[in-house]
């Protein structure tokens, strides 16, 4: 069965095999691939989007690595399944570009299921990623330097989720400056440079 998996009638599900092991042994070893914020580049509040990865086995927030798995493991019973089909019928496997492309097929309608009986089971999973403008409102530790308007500095900023963030960093009034080591209160921003408001003397001091 093996010498027969290598032949060029089963040799494109060799290597979906061979992917998804191979993807499979990343997550196994806790490298954690497979809860990366992956957007898939569609907006589900797109016309007819939402149907479209509801149908394609994403739309229950499933770990775009773990349905690809699924995926693969998905083509490669079907395309397997068809050459054993095929071989049965008429003798011989199909070609393998004829084998792939309606493994590809039965594989995606196969995947549907298989991915939304996942995500059922599976834990919650939840983003920690933000928009940047979440950071409003926050305290930035100034890094080094000294923070002027038109001479911005480095400062870290940390976001609800507990992550660091390293932003830069200006007075939002003329007069003041905020050296390394203090705190200010982030109150609004122009592209990449935050404005904030030195947390000493103000009435935004922390309690």
């Amino acid at each position: 069965m093996f010498a027969q998996f290598l032949t060029p009638a089963y040799l494109p599900f060799a290597v979906t095999f061979a992917v998804m092991i191979g993807i499979g042994l990343i997550e196994a070893v806790g490298l954690g691939l497979g809860q990366l914020d992956l957007d898939t580049g569609v907006g589900a509040d797109a016309d007819g989007a939402g149907g479209v990865l509801d149908w394609l086995g994403l739309g229950g927030e499933l770990p775009i690595l773990i349905w690809l798995t699924s995926l693969l493991g998905c083509v490669t019973i079907a395309g397997i399944a068809l050459q054993q089909g095929a071989t049965a019928l008429t003798g011989a496997p199909l070609a393998w570009g004829w084998a792939l492309a309606g493994a590809l097929v039965a594989g995606a309608l196969l995947n549907t299921l298989a991915a939304n009986g996942l995500a059922r089971v599976m834990p919650g999973y939840e983003t920690t990623v933000i928009h940047i403008d979440e950071l409003l409102r926050g305290h930035g530790t100034i890094l080094e330097g000294t923070a002027r308007r038109g001479m911005p500095a480095r400062a870290k900023v940390i976001d609800r989720h507990g992550q660091a963030h390293v932003v830069m960093v200006e007075p939002h009034d003329d007069g003041d400056a905020i050296a390394a080591g203090e705190t200010a209160l982030l109150v609004r921003r122009e592209g990449k440079i935050f404005f904030a408001l030195p947390d000493r003397g103000s009435i935004f001091t922390p309690l």
